[in-house]
């Protein structure tokens, strides 16, 4: 590695944090815009045109108001963890690829420049290691400020993590299974590979089902269709690790206050608010990622072959910001329509619905894929 690759590295770490930066405040001002239009309100109206410098308004207002430290908090670890929650959410966006990479010719080389802040080969597992670790920034948060109801609020965090993180592993078990039999080769738990499965669309098919092939050949191959049940586990347990209404026990204000950073002011809560819109993000980006073809749409081959990669790029990057928006929009449109789950509801979401229907279709997903690669015993 020389030091060009070094530059392309940081220009791609840089770029991912810029877009995240870019896209909260952003979409911190849509929420609540519409919200209002949701609940016939206008929203944040006076700080730039309909209210867009808002939010920037807000940042600044909170990097400047006093920060507030209770006096029988743990000082250390009351500091740590607002700063754990804002590393854990721009780490889990790292391995997310949100636009086509081309080549570019540096230092006499071709490399190739990829919208990647980094590939892994077990980028799946990375994601979910991270979010597990992101889940001590809210229980550290809560135990250290001395105080009873960030202190629930943790507690909360710590069952809520436990019972849906279970779901969303086993709703991935099942589709990496079918992306490994599917296409047997490669890195099948890399997010780039994954993107690259996805591409084109699906083969004509025999027998009783050949005359729908003029439709079958121009559906695109996204996972979204075989592993429908899979996406709407992984989609439900997204919405409950996020914290986001209709599960956001760990933050009830009717109950807890504000929940886990009740004790927290200034800065350091304004850390919490800026980590839970990039989680929000980050598992937009996951499930387009995963589900819906990342950053793959029509013509991107056409165009990169008759005007050129980079432009290629800029559409493949629109694309995949349209698809997470429409991901977005439903977190809000959730967050505007249903009511907080009771504590006992959201237990028997996760372990008595989500839990046994992954494994569900989990053993069905394994002899569907072991009759279709092997055959019936019989036979």
């Amino acid at each position: 590695m020389d030091w060009w690759d070094v530059l392309l590295v940081v220009v791609r770490v840089v770029g991912v944090f810029a877009l995240l930066m870019t896209v909260t405040v952003l979409l911190v001002w849509i929420e609540r815009k519409l919200v209002a239009d949701m609940q016939n309100r206008l929203g944040p109206m006076r700080a730039g045109p309909h209210g867009v410098l808002q939010t920037v308004a807000d940042g600044l207002k909170l990097f400047f108001k006093e920060q507030i430290t209770p006096a029988k908090s743990e000082f250390l670890i009351y500091m740590l963890a607002p700063a754990l929650s804002v590393i854990t959410a721009f780490l889990m966006f790292l391995v997310v690829p949100f636009a086509r990479p081309f080549d570019i010719t540096l230092g006499g080389q071709v490399r190739s420049f990829t919208f990647q802040a980094m590939d892994l080969n077990i980028s799946v597992l990375y994601v979910l290691a991270i979010s597990s670790i992101a889940v001590y920034a809210v229980v550290l948060a809560g135990w250290s400020s001395g105080s009873k109801y960030p202190l629930l609020g943790g507690v909360r965090a710590t069952a809520q993590a436990i019972s849906y993180e279970a779901a969303m592993g086993l709703s991935l078990v099942a589709l990496i299974m079918f992306i490994a039999v599917q296409n047997r080769g490669g890195d099948v738990m890399s997010m780039a590979s994954i993107v690259d499965f996805q591409a084109g669309t699906y083969g004509a098919t025999e027998g009783f089902l050949s005359f729908l092939n003029p439709i079958i050949t121009r559906v695109p191959k996204w996972f979204i269709l075989p592993q429908v049940i899979p996406f709407i586990i992984f989609a439900t347990a997204g919405v409950a690790e996020t914290n986001r209404a209709p599960f956001d026990l760990v933050e009830a204000e009717q109950e807890l206050v504000a929940g886990f950073h009740t004790e927290y002011s200034g800065m350091r809560f304004a850390m919490f608010f800026l980590a839970e819109y990039i989680n929000m993000f980050t598992m937009s980006a996951l499930m387009v990622t995963l589900f819906f073809g990342g950053w793959g749409g029509p013509f991107l081959d056409t165009i990169a072959l008759n005007v050129g990669p980079w432009l290629a790029s800029v559409v493949s990057f629109g694309y995949f910001m349209a698809k997470v928006f429409v991901f977005l929009f439903l977190f809000i449109w959730i967050r505007a329509s249903f009511p907080r789950l009771r504590y006992d509801q959201l237990m028997d979401l996760g372990w008595k619905r989500l839990i046994p229907g992954a494994l569900l279709w989990l053993v069905a997903s394994s002899l569907a894929l072991a009759i279709r690669q092997f055959g019936l015993p019989w036979t």
